[in-house]
């Protein structure tokens, strides 16, 4: 039986690059008690590998967390197979915006505690007491208001390139990070409106009813996120109050929302939305790249990688073990606090 990828992740993409098989990148997740969430694994690979379908997707106590992406020619029958799971009946997937269906090269399902990290005790409040779901346009109405609190439940490298209008975004790494610095920006405006917005809705779900349950009482979640939102702006023709890019967590990181570009080039400030990782993987941090210091950088963060990229493997194997990059230092998404290469212009 076939339960994990064993084959080479060079192999794997370069597979995918030449396959003309038309696919699309979908998300879903839905909270429920899962009793052996191995077990469930293990079935739910099987199910999903028959159909080839491609991504990760976390599996917990709690639920289930997945992005993936599915052949064109098999949609019906990967809905057909979720019915056939309680829980994922009739479950919506959240439609990528922009893609070409190659957002991953292989199937990873991976046990968890939680389908996302919160640090929450769930046994201390209602989970399922959410935040009143709003819809798009019911979204761009109570935003109008000037009683409204707009929180982007992301983390600060997603909201840097995208994020609504006047929305609060807490410069966090984490989502576990966030909540404690969101309630103490909210305390002020307990008696307001508040909406909060993640990309597909999940970080919402227990966000809203984390926050409930710390007294606040007007609280409201965008269904289906980001996500939806966008595509509901455009099937109905409604205002797009979302600026930028939305950032996605497969191979694309990011998808087109609104024309306008919010953010910069970490290397020469031009204006530029492009996430990258480091191409010397001894570093591999995150960060927002052009194209201009791409090629001139070989698509590394610094010099000091550039270099090391071009060294012999060999030689890379024996000094990375005491060498220093960017991503040893930095968290994900903190180049911007790098203050850059004296020598970058020169080079």
């Amino acid at each position: 039986m076939k339960l994990y990828n064993k084959v080479n992740k060079e192999e794997l993409k370069d597979k995918l690059s030449k396959s003309l098989i038309e696919r699309q990148t979908l998300s879903f997740y839905a909270y429920a008690q899962i009793e052996d969430p191995k077990e469930f694994r293990d079935q739910f690979y099987l199910s999903l590998d028959k159909l080839g379908v491609l991504g990760r997707i976390y599996v917990a106590n709690e639920g289930v967390n997945g992005q993936i992406s599915v052949p064109q020619s098999k949609l019906g029958w990967l809905k057909e197979s979720l019915n056939e799971i309680e829980f994922l009946k009739d479950i919506r997937l959240n439609i990528a915006i922009e893609d070409d269906g190659k957002s991953f090269y292989k199937l990873k399902i991976k046990v968890r505690e939680k389908i996302v990290a919160d640090g929450l005790d769930d046994e201390s409040f209602d989970v399922t007491n959410r935040g009143k779901h709003v819809s798009a346009e019911e979204f761009n109405a109570l935003t109008d208001d000037k009683n409204t609190i707009v929180v982007d439940m992301r983390n600060h490298y997603e909201s840097e390139v995208g994020h609504f209008e006047s929305a609060i975004t807490p410069d966090v790494e984490t989502f576990r990070e966030s909540l404690p610095i969101v309630e103490k920006i909210l305390e002020p405006h307990r008696d307001k409106n508040i909406i909060m917005y993640c990309t597909g809705g999940i970080r919402c779900e227990k966000a809203s009813a984390y926050f409930k349950h710390k007294g606040f009482d007007k609280v409201h979640q965008l269904d289906g996120g980001i996500i939806e939102y966008a595509r509901e702006v455009k099937s109905k023709g409604l205002e797009n109050k979302f600026r930028g890019k939305n950032f996605v967590f497969d191979d694309r990181l990011g998808e087109r929302i609104s024309e306008e570009i919010i953010s910069y080039c970490h290397q020469c400030k031009a204006p530029n939305d492009n996430h990258t990782n480091c191409a010397n993987d001894a570093c591999h941090i995150l960060f927002i790249q052009c194209e201009n210091c791409k090629d001139k950088m070989e698509g590394c963060c610094s010099i000091k990688c550039r270099d090391f990229k071009r060294l012999p493997k060999e030689k890379q194997d024996i000094l990375k073990i005491s060498e220093e990059f960017n991503g040893t230092k930095f968290g994900k998404g903190r180049y911007k606090a790098f203050k850059g290469d004296k020598d970058l212009d020169q080079s």
